[in-house]
C-alpha cells in the first residue's frame, strides 16, 4: 500500500482541468439561454413602445441588464427586430449575437 500513498491527489490534479472546462461550458450556456430569452423579452417590449408611437431602442435598453446593453441593435420597421451580444465567460468579449423580432399592429390614441 505505500506505493499508492498520494494516488487521489494525483488524480484530482489530473482531472481539474476536465473540471473547470466543463464548468466554464455549462455556464457559456447558461448566459447564452439568458440572452436569447432576454432578447425575446426586449423585441416585444421594443414592439409594444414602437406600436404606441414610443421610442423603441429605449424599451428594450430597459429591459436588458447592462452587461447585455452594450451591443444593442434595434431596428424597427415591419415589427422590431432586436440583436444583442452573448457575453463570452472567458475572455470578457462578445461570443456572438441572438436575434429576436417582435410586433404588435399600431395602436390609435
Amino acid at each position: 500500500m505505500r506505493g499508492e500513498r498520494g494516488q487521489a491527489s494525483v488524480e484530482l490534479v489530473g482531472v481539474l482541468p476536465l473540471v473547470v472546462i466543463v464548468g466554464a461550458l455549462l455556464w457559456q450556456a447558461v448566459l447564452t439561454g439568458q440572452a436569447v430569452w432576454l432578447s425575446g423579452s426586449a423585441a416585444r417590449a421594443a414592439a409594444r413602445a414602437a406600436a404606441v408611437g414610443g421610442d423603441p431602442a429605449a424599451a428594450a435598453r430597459r429591459t436588458l441588464p447592462p452587461r447585455l446593453e452594450r451591443g444593442l441593435r434595434v431596428r424597427a420597421g415591419d415589427g422590431v427586430r432586436v440583436v444583442i451580444g452573448v457575453p463570452a465567460v472567458i475572455g470578457g468579449g462578445t461570443l456572438t449575437r441572438v436575434a429576436a423580432r417582435a410586433g404588435f399592429p399600431e395602436q390609435s390614441p
